[in-house]
């Protein structure tokens, strides 16, 4: 039995595998539509303001091909020492993007956007997670990096994988740190009335009325 019940269709804006499992866990269904939105960083841009930049850009340029769904877009940065790590270029650039947050604490962001253009209907919200890696050898760099895993991660690296033995402690939304945080997503489809959450006693939840 899922707690929610979809109302309204939604589009995903996203071909991150990661995202896409996180959302199907709530059961409502979706489809994806990839955005070909592929942001860079202007000059002097702050790390918050251009995650929020890149997740508006991204669900504008879908929700225009379709105006009539709701379309649901994110972007996830991580930032160290007020720089934002991409992806790797390369396992040696991976392994010198892991071997610079061991150690030490880095953030990472997420802007989730909600849009419908028929409806004129906007939503943005950006969520922070702090990520304090542990000490690493050289050796267990190179044989996290070997697993392959880091190859197409923002910051090198993916906290529900094996990466999660790099992490000694996080601060916040961890479903964040895999790509879409969770809550503020369910609130938001909340907010605009797209699913209903219907407890009826506690810890349990029933499916509640509406149209799929």
């Amino acid at each position: 039995m899922h707690p929610v019940s979809p109302i309204a269709r939604l589009i995903l804006a996203s071909e991150s595998p990661r995202r896409r499992e996180l959302l199907s866990a709530l059961g409502v269904p979706f489809r994806v539509v990839p955005s070909g939105v592929d942001e860079i960083p202007r000059p002097g841009e702050p790390p918050a303001r251009f995650v929020r930049r890149a997740a508006l850009d991204k669900g504008m340029e879908v929700a225009v091909r379709h105006p009539g769904s709701f379309v649901l877009s994110a972007d996830t940065i991580v930032v160290a020492g007020g720089r934002i790590l991409g992806k790797p270029r390369d396992r040696a650039d991976a392994r010198r993007m892991v071997s610079s947050l061991a150690g030490r604490e880095h953030r990472v962001y997420t802007s989730v956007c909600l849009l419908c253009a028929e409806r004129g209907y906007r939503d943005v919200g950006t969520e922070a997670t702090r990520v304090v890696f542990r000490p690493l050898t050289r050796g267990e760099v190179a044989a996290y990096v070997r697993t392959g895993e880091c190859d197409d991660k923002a910051g090198a690296y993916a906290a529900q994988g094996a990466g999660m033995l790099l992490i000694d402690r996080i601060g916040g939304s961890f479903t964040n740190v895999v790509g879409l945080p969770m809550t503020r997503v369910v609130a938001m489809l909340q907010k605009a009335r797209l699913i209903t959450v219907s407890p009826v006693g506690p810890g349990c939840y029933a499916l509640a009325g509406g149209k799929g």
